[in-house]
């Protein structure tokens, strides 16, 4: 994809995200009888903007975030002149704590609920695929799979004794479950098992390499080529399945990855298919060992297909809600720990971009499924007990109600900008890590 088709679906999917968690805190403020001032998606400068009834509804330029402005509250725009007047009905200071409490939680649930709504959409659209197999494939070297001594054909039956059926069930309890932990696998290799274990020091792997173990029955696909580079004079496509490179067959992505970062400025010769057809050239990687395309991994083993109705995909959509929000949290606490480094792990702009990108071009379900992780990482993000978050303003309520008097003024005004000042200084960095990474 272009340059202008990824900036397209990054403004799709951040914009849903934005207006849905503002809405919420909207709805739940004119709920609750408050006056909302100002609706904006985007921070300033305005674009364009329609003020209808009390309230200003704004499309402003930075698409980073927005806000509702809500009357008699302390909030982004740093206002204060409400505090010259007599609390008004309408304010927000003038309505009880629990009413407050629902106001700044609002965008919070909604993100939540939207997560929850794209996931019982797409188990209801699609049900799931379950890989039916245990048996690896591949084993990244170097990787926490390769030091606990994981190899090929190897069939996984336990991990830390629990039995395990399908590949889905090897991925959720290495992704959530033992990360950072000491873990046991009992594999069967070569008509007889085998017991293996791994330290938690040894158990920590970045997103972008897992644990280091692929399924059989793979095959590396290009999803993405990027114009004006090696690829592309190649003649590779997207959609193409990788056969061969360096005469070595390739059945994933981490080899492909792999071969290419450990030759780069050499002429390697490269083997694929297209639509039953197969082609064959030389490409040499760039000095940075890429030849600018993006990859993915296709499963053609055997599967069986669960399927839900309407009312049976909304726990699985509340489960897998759960499930990413549990990874969420191992992996926030493994990079405070310093288990994991915070650089290698976190994305910011670009990365959301460049996601957004792939995942549409895979799919309006990859997609949504994306904007369903998004959102629920949002959610979690917002509810944080930082100044500017909604977190921030709910430890506002909280020490009003155990003490029974209001944050003073002036230092919610303090908090709120040293806190801005912090969240700018936190994007610079993603997005400069991001920029490291292209």
């Amino acid at each position: 994809m272009d340059v202008m088709t990824t900036i397209f679906y990054f403004l799709v999917a951040i914009g849903i995200l934005i207006f849905v968690h503002e809405l919420g805190h909207f709805l739940a403020a004119k709920l609750c009888k408050m006056r909302v001032e100002k609706f904006s998606i985007g921070f300033p400068p305005k674009l364009i903007s329609k003020k209808i009834g009390e309230t200003e509804y704004t499309l402003a330029l930075i698409p980073l975030g927005g806000y509702v402005k809500i009357s008699g509250m302390v909030d982004e725009s740093m206002d204060t002149e409400f505090q010259k007047r007599e609390p008004q009905p309408w304010e927000y200071r003038a309505k009880p704590i629990y009413q407050r409490m629902f106001v700044i939680s609002a965008g919070v649930l909604m993100n939540a609920a939207l997560a929850v709504l794209i996931f019982w959409g797409i188990n209801f659209a699609q049900g799931k695929y379950v890989e039916d197999t245990t048996e690896i494939g591949y084993v990244v070297p170097e990787s926490p799979a390769y030091i606990a001594g994981l190899q090929p054909t190897d069939t996984i039956l336990k991990i830390n004794n629990r039995e395990v059926e399908h590949w889905g069930e090897i991925n959720r309890i290495l992704g959530a479950e033992t990360l950072g932990r000491d873990v046991t696998f009992v594999v069967e290799r070569e008509g007889t098992r085998e017991t293996l274990s791994l330290s938690a020091h040894d158990n920590i792997s970045s997103p972008q390499e897992q644990f280091g173990i692929i399924q059989q029955h793979t095959q590396a696909v290009v999803t993405q080529v990027m114009s004006g580079t090696p690829a592309e004079e190649l003649g590779l496509e997207a959609g193409d399945r990788f056969i061969s490179i360096l005469d070595e067959k390739i059945t994933n992505e981490q080899q492909v990855i792999g071969i290419v970062s450990a030759h780069p400025g050499t002429e390697i010769p490269i083997t694929w298919e297209r639509n039953g057809e197969l082609f064959a050239g030389t490409v040499i990687p760039t000095d940075e060992g890429r030849i600018g395309i993006a990859i993915g991994r296709q499963y053609t083993g055997p599967v069986h297909h669960i399927k839900y109705n309407v009312f049976t995909a909304i726990p699985a959509g509340i489960k897998d809600m759960f499930e990413m929000l549990g990874l969420l949290l191992r992996s926030l606490w493994l990079m405070i720990t310093g288990t994991l480094a915070f650089s290698e792990n976190v994305g910011g702009p670009i990365m959301i971009a460049q996601l957004a990108s792939q995942t549409a071009e895979a799919g309006i379900l990859a997609f949504l499924s994306f904007i369903g992780l998004l959102s629920i990482t949002l959610a979690f993000i917002n509810i944080l007990p930082f100044p500017v978050l909604d977190g921030g303003h709910l430890m506002y309520l909280v020490y009003e109600m155990i003490f029974r008097r209001e944050v003073p003024t002036k230092i919610q005004i303090a908090l709120q900008q040293i806190g801005f000042v912090l969240l700018l200084a936190l994007m610079a960095f993603v997005i400069y890590n991001d920029i490291m990474r292209l």
